[in-house]
């Protein structure tokens, strides 16, 4: 099986290249902005031509579309989340028609929560942003295309290799930063999240490339469980040996207070793809602390 990934060298997708290499007989070709890929090619600003000459040098069986942007300029966010993915899927129709597309998501696509009711792929999607917006607006791309494709709509991703762009990763370098008695300033860390390993979501990926049949259009890929996001602090401190304070009074995420519970309904993809959590949170938070000296720079 040949399988094309975008954007393999972010957070996601060198876990999900990771666990796609280990498939039998996969050959796994990386196609992105890095001089290490396999294939130069910019989402975007690629255009459907061009994207379609890179989709038909590589003749995947499966396309896997991990590329997104988390900040930015409008400009930026809806160039990568929403263009990107509809000029991909144009290619694809021209150059691999019948190739499987798996495409992430974002759970910020949802919008905000009754603080009751776990997500549901058939439930309205209300985001409040633009990058919420402009991730939806790439799964619209996607799930309106005709073509073999799934997205799958990804939470709260924690592990391993942890950008220090996230909370997580901002968390970490701090407490790398501070004297193991000292103060950390956050801000308010009471709203809930659904936090899932990134090598869960990675094994996600290997099996929706790999399912038989089709499958439903979105699936989310979250834990299940609602957890304070105060939860991520104390476990990166205890993972760190951390004896210090964490002060929740400095400046927060707008988001945050919006959307002040969020959970996933994962029964779908359990069903779908016969996948489940593995990763305990303790443990994703260990093994992201253990790697956090080398790879908190990368993105």
């Amino acid at each position: 099986m040949r399988i094309l990934v975008l954007g393999a060298t972010g957070f996601l997708g060198r876990h999900a290249t990771g666990q796609l290499r280990a498939l039998p007989g996969a050959r796994v070709l990386c196609a992105g902005r890095s001089p290490d890929a396999d294939i130069l090619c910019d989402l975007a600003t690629a255009e459907a031509g061009r994207l379609a000459a890179v989709v038909r040098s590589a003749a995947p069986d499966a396309v896997v579309n991990c590329a997104g942007a988390v900040g930015g300029s409008a400009v930026e966010l809806t160039a990568l989340n929403a263009l990107g993915p509809a000029a991909l899927c144009a290619a694809l129709h021209e150059a691999a028609p019948r190739a499987r597309l798996v495409h992430l998501g974002s759970a910020a696509e949802y919008g905000p929560a009754d603080g009751q009711r776990p997500a549901v792929e058939s439930g309205p999607a209300r985001p409040l942003g633009l990058y919420g917006a402009s991730k939806l607006a790439g799964t619209l791309a996607v799930t309106g295309s005709g073509l073999d494709a799934v997205v799958l709509r990804v939470f709260n991703p924690v592990g391993p290799g942890q950008p220090v762009a996230s909370l997580p990763g901002r968390l970490a370098a701090e407490l790398r930063r501070v004297a193991s008695d000292g103060v950390i300033r956050t801000g308010d860390l009471s709203a809930y999240r659904d936090f899932v390993d990134a090598r869960d979501v990675a094994a996600a990926v290997a099996r929706a490339v790999t399912a038989t049949g089709p499958l439903p259009p979105v699936l989310n890929i979250g834990s299940g469980t609602a957890r304070r996001v105060r939860d991520i602090a104390e476990g990166l401190a205890r993972a760190a040996g951390f004896r210090g304070t964490i002060e929740e009074d400095g400046d927060g995420s707008p988001r945050s207070a919006a959307v002040p519970w969020q959970q996933a309904d994962v029964t779908a993809a359990a069903r779908a793809l016969d996948w489940t959590p593995r990763y305990a949170l303790a443990e994703s938070l260990a093994d992201m602390w253990a790697g956090t000296g080398a790879e908190e720079n990368v993105r």
